[in-house]
Order: structure tokens, then sequence, then C-alpha cells
């Protein structure tokens, strides 16, 4: 209805013309204005930190590679003293990397595993305590795990690590040396897919029970078993969430320090170097944790720091992997190719001409 004078009610805008743009005035408010400053703020301070933590190292670290006498990265000799100073990451890369690898090789299995149980197998009066006794892993200190791993842990590998080496023991990589010891690159392993596993189970175990109920219900009626229904509608889903997760948890594995600190013994610098998984070791961090007390000239302490920076540079590379890998695959698979030429997906382009 309309007044008597001709003007338009006064819960009516007075002029709605079809198609002409309606004035809805400022839509901003103080809270969302702050809010947004501060998310912004925030990511841009990640940023900046991550760069000055990179600056700081390439900075303290250009003149003691400058000064460097032997390779950098092929060379195993750690001598950052003296006149000519000689220091190499070589050894320590691969005992670095391959304690990872281990680490992850054992754990994500495990953790996926978990993972399904907690999710579709397990009852719920058991899917909670399991689940919370997976996370209370990443509250143990690293100091724990370390004295746990090498007084109790340790002896009982060792059955494990004579049966590997006396069946596999003609390749290098488990060949058992003379010495025996306790503090090997296989133990420090171990210990560290326990530490990273806790990691790979909670953000495994949340992506998977994401998966559309379409997707579970449909395969189901289709007349698939609950494995076929995990293998063709969850594990498909969840590729990427793993795959996120899983690097997370080799960052860790690359960067621990303290149990692998404890667990590794340091090889006498005299010995000749040996590649096996059943002998000692230093990581990038053990090493740079065990000399700490060297830090008392420049030329050690770049040294030092270079093989930080290093670390740093590794740990940033498998973080932007894991993002690229992400973003390549999200939730659900690979994403439709889509046709060149007419910018369309190439089934829909196939339905359309049939």
């Amino acid at each position: 209805m309309s007044s008597t004078d001709g003007t338009a009610p006064p819960d009516r805008p007075a002029d709605h013309t079809p198609g002409k743009k309606l004035d809805l005035g400022p839509v901003g408010h103080l809270g969302d204005r702050l809010f947004s400053g501060l998310a912004h703020g925030s990511g841009g301070l990640v940023v900046v930190i991550v760069a000055f933590v990179g600056i700081f190292l390439l900075a303290l670290a250009i003149p003691a590679l400058a000064d460097n006498h032997t390779s950098f990265l092929f060379s195993r000799v750690w001598e950052p003293g003296g006149e000519t100073p000689r220091f190499g990451i070589a050894a320590l890369f691969y005992t670095t990397l391959i304690s990872s690898i281990i680490a992850m090789v054992i754990a994500v299995p495990i953790a996926v595993g978990v993972a399904l149980f907690t999710t579709y197998y397990s009852p719920k009066r058991l899917a909670a305590p399991v689940s919370h006794a997976i996370d209370l892993l990443a509250a143990v200190p690293s100091i724990i795990y370390g004295l746990w791993a090498i007084i109790f842990f340790a002896p009982i590998l060792r059955p494990v690590i004579d049966g590997l080496s006396s069946a596999l023991g003609w390749l290098p990589l488990f060949e058992k040396p003379a010495t025996d010891n306790l503090g090997v690159v296989f133990t420090a392993s171990v210990v560290l897919a326990i530490m990273i596993l806790p990691v790979v189970t909670a953000i495994s175990r949340e992506i998977f029970a994401q998966t559309p109920i379409t997707h579970r219900e449909g395969a189901l009626a289709l007349g698939a078993t609950r494995w076929e229904m995990i293998r063709m509608a969850v594990l498909p889903y969840g590729r990427s969430g793993v795959v996120s997760a899983s690097m997370l948890g080799l960052g860790r594995a690359l960067g621990e320090t303290v149990a692998v600190l404890i667990i590794l013994s340091v090889p006498n610098g005299n010995d000749p170097w040996n590649s096996s998984i059943f002998a000692g070791g230093e990581t990038f961090a053990s090493k740079i944790a065990n000399n700490a007390a060297e830090f008392d000239s420049p030329e050690k302490t770049g040294a030092y720091i270079a093989a930080g920076l290093v670390l740093f540079v590794v740990t940033f590379l498998v973080n932007s992997a894991a993002r690229l890998i992400v973003a390549r695959s999200g939730p659900g698979g690979k994403r439709p190719r889509r046709n060149r030429r007419a910018g369309t997906n190439p089934a829909e382009t196939q339905g359309a001409a049939s």
C-alpha cells in the first residue's frame, strides 16, 4: 500500500526502481577492521621473524664459510678451530636425513592405521582413550624420551639390530660395526618415530573424520565393504592431509635435539666414517648442542651457525614442498584437468559432445 500523499511507506525505500543499485551505506565496523588488521599483522610478523632468522644465520655464517679450507657440502672433516679451519657437513647431513627417513617410514603407516582405527573401526568408548593416549605422547619432554631410550629401550632393540644385521649385513646400510654400541642411529630413529607419531596421528584422524558422509554412504550403498569404502573414499579425500601431517612430523624429526643428543654416541674423530644405521653419529641439532661450549671464537661460532643455516634451509624446503603438494592435491584427490582450448573439464566436454 502507498500513503495518500503518494510517498512510499516508511518501511520501504523511497526509490525502488528496478535495475537501479541501492546505496546501502558503509558496511565496515570497528571490530572487523581491528580483527582484519591484527590478522594481517600477525601473518606479516611471522614472515618478518623467519626472514630475520635467515638473515642472522647467513650474516654470521658467511665469514666462516669464506675462511673454510675444505668443501663445506661434501667434506666430513670437522675442525673449525685453528689457523686453517676445515669443516664440512656431509656426515651431519647423512645422519640427519637417514634418521628422519627411517622415523617417517616407521611412524606414518602406524599413524594412518591408528587414525583409521579410531575413526572407523573402534567403538566410541575405546576410540577416545586410544586417541588421548596417543596425544599424550606429545606432552612427554624430549629429555625423558632420551633417558628412557638409552637406559631401557636400547637393550630391547638389540635383538632386532642383531637380526637385521645378520639378514642384511651385506648392505653397507645394515652392516654391524665391530664395537657393540647402544647409541646407534637406528635406536634414535625409532625414538623419533614415537615422538612424531602424535602429530601425524592427530591431523590424519581429523582429516579422515571430515570425509563427506555422501562419499562414504554412497560407497557402502554400492556394495563396498568397509575397507573398500576407506580405500575408495576416505584415503583419497585425506591424502593431502596425511601429506601435510607427515611433513610436519618430518620437520620435528629433522630438528629434534635433546633426545638425539642423549641417544647417539659420538664417533671418534680418528675412526673411519661408517654409513651403517647400527653405528653412532651426529645430526645437525645434536652437533650444535653438544659443542655449544666451543663458541669461544667467531670462527668456531660461524662454523656451527653455518650448519644451523643448512638445517634451517632444509626444514624450510620441506615445509614448502608440503605446501605445494597440498595445493596440487586438495581434499578428495587430484584436481580435474582443464581443457586448454575450451577451458572445461574433459569429461564434461566429452559428455556434451555425445
